[in-house]
C-alpha cells in the first residue's frame, strides 16, 4: 500500500455489514473535505478495511472502495442480523490516549482567568503537563506557566480524579496608572486536584482546584487559589 495507508489503523473489523440507512456516502479520503464519489444503497453489503480516527475505508461487494464516517455506520447490521457496535473501538481510543490539549476558564484569586494546557501520558497513571494561564485583574494583569507531573490512578474510568504538582513562573504587571507599582517575575510552585469526565468520542470535561505559591523573595511568598472548568481533546 501507499505510505498514507501504512499510517492508518489496522482493519477495525472483518465483519460484513449490511446498510440499513437509505444510503451511505463513500468519499475519496477520511474527512468531510473529500468529495463523495459514490453511494451505497440500503440492503447492500460492505466490509471495513481500514480505520482512521472516526473514518472507515470500506469495500462493497461490487469492489468499490471509499471512506465513510462512523455516524453513518452505527445502524448497519452484521451477518447475524444484529446492530454493529462501535463502543469497543471508542473505548480503545480512550484507553490508549497519549496527547491531550485543552482550555478552561475560571478564577485566579477571585479574578477572571483563562488557561490552556497540553499533556503527554507516559504511563497508565502518570502524565507530564504544561499549562499557560492569563489573569485579567482589576489593578493588574498576570501571566503564568507551570510544568506538572499529573497522577491519575483510575485513568481507565469515565469519572477519573487526579492530582498534580509542578513548578513554573509567574509575572504580574500592574496597571500603568498605579504610581510606584513594579512588575514582578517570580518562580512559582503549583499543586492541584481535579476530576476528569470522558464525555464521548475524544472529548473530556475537566474541573480542578489549585494552589499557586509565588516566591517574591527568599523570605516572602504569596499564595493564589484558582479553580476552573474546561474541555480537552485527546488523541
Amino acid at each position: 500500500g501507499t505510505a498514507s495507508e501504512a499510517a492508518q489503523s489496522a482493519p477495525a473489523s472483518n465483519d460484513r455489514l449490511q446498510v440499513t440507512e437509505p444510503y451511505i456516502e463513500l468519499r475519496t479520503g477520511p474527512g468531510r473535505g473529500f468529495p463523495v464519489t459514490q453511494v451505497v444503497l440500503r440492503h447492500e453489503w460492505i466490509q471495513i478495511e481500514l480505520r482512521h480516527t472516526d473514518w472507515y475505508r470500506v469495500r462493497t461487494d461490487k469492489g468499490l472502495t471509499g471512506w465513510v464516517v462512523r455516524q453513518q455506520l452505527t445502524s448497519t447490521l452484521t451477518a447475524s442480523g444484529v446492530q454493529k457496535s462501535f463502543r469497543e473501538i471508542l473505548l480503545d481510543d480512550f484507553l490508549s490516549r497519549r496527547v491531550q490539549m485543552g482550555a478552561a476558564r475560571g478564577s485566579f484569586n477571585s479574578e477572571p482567568a483563562l488557561k490552556a494546557w497540553s499533556s503527554y501520558r507516559m504511563s497508565e497513571t502518570l502524565s507530564l503537563e504544561l499549562t499557560l494561564g492569563q489573569v485579567q485583574g482589576k489593578f493588574a494583569g498576570s501571566d503564568y506557566w507551570h510544568a506538572d507531573l499529573v497522577a491519575e490512578p483510575w485513568s481507565d474510568q469515565r469519572w477519573s480524579p487526579f492530582v498534580s504538582i509542578g513548578v513554573g513562573r509567574f509575572k504580574n504587571e500592574p496597571n500603568a496608572s498605579l504610581i510606584g507599582a513594579t512588575t514582578t517575575n517570580s518562580k512559582l510552585t503549583h499543586a492541584a486536584a481535579g476530576l476528569n469526565y470522558h464525555v464521548s468520542d475524544r472529548f473530556i470535561l475537566r474541573a480542578d482546584y489549585g494552589l499557586h505559591t509565588v516566591y517574591l523573595s527568599d523570605t516572602r511568598t504569596i499564595e493564589y487559589r484558582a479553580k476552573s472548568i474546561g474541555v480537552a481533546f485527546f488523541f
